[in-house]
C-alpha cells in the first residue's frame, strides 16, 4: 500500500494520458494497482481486501495511518493469487463477493475477524475449477440493488434481498446466467434507482446510462438485458458508478440559513 495526496495528481482533460504512476509513488515494476481508496481520516472503519482466488481479509484502517515512502505490506498474497480490490467498511456492514462464472455470496463483515497487515486472510467464497472472484461490494443496507454486468454487454439488476445471507466460505448462489449470449461476468455494483453507471469496452467505447433504465429482475438466474451494443470482437472491460453530484443550490441555501440563524 502506498499513500498519495490527491493534489499531487495532475488534473488533465478526458482525452489526456495522465502521468506515469512510477513518477508519483515508488511502485515496483512488476506491481499493478488493484484499487484506490479515498481517505480523509483514519477512523474506526476497516479496510476489506479480496483476492481472485476467493480469500478475504479485514484490517483496521488505523493500521495504515503511518505513511512510508516505499509503501508498506497491506496483505500477503500467494504466488498463484492476486489482490483484486480493497474497500472501506464498518463493523456492521455486509460483504458480497461475485465470480466470473456468475456466482455470488453475501455474509456479514463480522464473519471475517480483524487481522494484521501481513496476514493473507480467510476463505470468503469457494470456487469451482476455472472460476475467479471479479468483484467485492460493501452492502450498507438492504434497500439497494445489485447490478451484474457481463462481457458481451448484458446486465441484470436484482434486489440485494434476493441474495440470502450465508456464512463465508460457501459456494454462494447464482448471480446471473453466464450463457453464450452473455459471456462471463465483468463486475457487479451496488446501485440505487437514481444511480448512473459508465461502461467501457476493450476497444475504448464508452456509454453512460441511468440505472432506472435497466428493469429490475426478481430471478437471480435471469440473463438480463442489453446495456451496450458491441462491435464484432469488442467486449466490456469494466463498469463503474458515476459519483453522485452535490446539490450546490441546496448547499448554498444551507449556508445562508446558518448565517441568518434560521
Amino acid at each position: 500500500m502506498h499513500w498519495l495526496k490527491a493534489w499531487k495528481i495532475p488534473e488533465v482533460s478526458t482525452s489526456g494520458q495522465g502521468k506515469p504512476l512510477v513518477n508519483l509513488i515508488r511502485i515496483e515494476p512488476r506491481d499493478k494497482v488493484a484499487t484506490i481508496i479515498t481517505v480523509r481520516d483514519f477512523d474506526e472503519r476497516f479496510v476489506v481486501m479480496a483476492s481472485s482466488s476467493g480469500y478475504i481479509k479485514r484490517t483496521s484502517l488505523s493500521a495504515f495511518s503511518n505513511p512510508r515512502v516505499a509503501g508498506i505490506i497491506a496483505c500477503s498474497v500467494d504466488e498463484r493469487d492476486t489482490l483484486i480490490v480493497a474497500a472501506l467498511a464498518n463493523a456492521d456492514d455486509q460483504i458480497m463477493l461475485s465470480t466470473r462464472q456468475g456466482k455470488a455470496i453475501r455474509f456479514p463483515s463480522s464473519n471475517v475477524r480483524a487481522m494484521g497487515r501481513t496476514a493473507r486472510g480467510v476463505k470468503g467464497i469457494a470456487l469451482r475449477p476455472g472460476d475467479t472472484v471479479v468483484s467485492m461490494n460493501i452492502i450498507e443496507d438492504e434497500s439497494i440493488d445489485i447490478l451484474a454486468v457481463t462481457e458481451n454487454g448484458y446486465g441484470k439488476r436484482t434486489g440485494v434481498s434476493e441474495y440470502r445471507k450465508q456464512k463465508r466460505g460457501g459456494y454462494g448462489v447464482i448471480n446471473i446466467s453466464t450463457s453464450q449470449r452473455n459471456g462471463e461476468v465483468v463486475a457487479t455494483l451496488p446501485v440505487l434507482e437514481n444511480s448512473e453507471i459508465v461502461t467501457i469496452t476493450i476497444n475504448g467505447k464508452i456509454i453512460r446510462m441511468q440505472v432506472e433504465a435497466i428493469r429490475q429482475t426478481v430471478s437471480r438466474g435471469a440473463q438480463g438485458v442489453r446495456l451496450i451494443d458491441l462491435e464484432k470482437g469488442d467486449k466490456v472491460a469494466d463498469v463503474s458508478l458515476v459519483p453522485a453530484e452535490k446539490d450546490e443550490e441546496a448547499e448554498s441555501d444551507t449556508d445562508e440559513s446558518a448565517e441568518t440563524g434560521e
